[in-house]
């Protein structure tokens, strides 16, 4: 039985509407896992959880760990144990990782269910993305990355993949499908992964059956009229090319 549960900071639908206020610090975050991903206030970087610590990747690429009372208005992280544990051979793109990724909790029967994975390997090349923070309210993340956002590649490096998966039915609430934040093995660089060229990879992946919400406590979340936000504009924010 599954015991591990993904703890989630907000919602997609808020945060793709434009509200990017703390909603916990870093260090509270980390009180409810060990990997994840996520962003911080006013969107100000990619956040990768590794190992109960937790850094901030730039608009250039380089990452940096976040200070513990930094602000976080989205995130997903659980605690990792890795029940299951397998290496995975090269891979040329990022939807064959996925495809195989798909493949592995498929026959696990998880297709409904959460997971959390981490890939320790070596890449050919990660293409990436990451952005600065812009403080507005009521600015679509769309809007927001088309003013912040840059992308950037990193060729012949080590280092890890943090994947989330969140199936159809939870679409709004996170990300349908996987979600793959990248943290070089010198924990200088990092982002959220586009593309992507793999030599090699040994996994831990997590089944998760259950989830913990902490939805913003301010007034100024009741502003936000969640089911506005458009399903097609967070798949294209958050699973397509910057």
């Amino acid at each position: 039985m599954e015991n591990s549960v993904m703890y989630q900071v907000s919602t997609l639908q808020a945060l793709s509407l434009g509200y990017a206020r703390p909603v916990v610090r870093v260090s509270e975050l980390l009180m409810h896992g060990d990997t994840g991903l996520g962003t911080f206030e006013d969107v100000g970087g990619e956040m990768i959880a590794l190992d109960g610590r937790c850094w901030q990747a730039g608009a250039d690429g380089s990452a940096r760990e976040a200070e513990a009372d930094t602000g976080v208005p989205f995130a997903a992280i659980a605690p990792l144990t890795g029940r299951r544990r397998f290496s995975l051979p090269a891979f040329s793109d990022i939807a064959s990782l996925k495809m195989e990724l798909d493949r592995r909790i498929e026959e696990d029967f998880g297709l409904n269910s959460m997971h959390i994975v981490r890939i320790d390997g070596s890449f050919e090349k990660v293409w990436a993305r990451s952005e600065s923070p812009l403080h507005t309210q009521h600015v679509t993340l769309k809007e927001m990355l088309a003013e912040t956002q840059r992308d950037f590649s990193f060729e012949n490096i080590d280092g890890t993949l943090v994947c989330v998966y969140f199936p159809d039915y939870m679409d709004g609430i996170n990300a349908p499908g996987w979600h793959l934040h990248f943290l070089s093995e010198d924990r200088t660089a990092g982002g959220h992964v586009f593309e992507l060229k793999m030599k090699q990879g040994e996994v831990l992946l997590d089944k998760l059956s259950r989830i913990e919400i902490q939805l913003p406590r301010e007034a100024a979340f009741d502003t936000y009229a969640l089911k506005e936000a458009s399903h097609d504009e967070i798949r294209q924010v958050e699973q397509g090319k910057g």
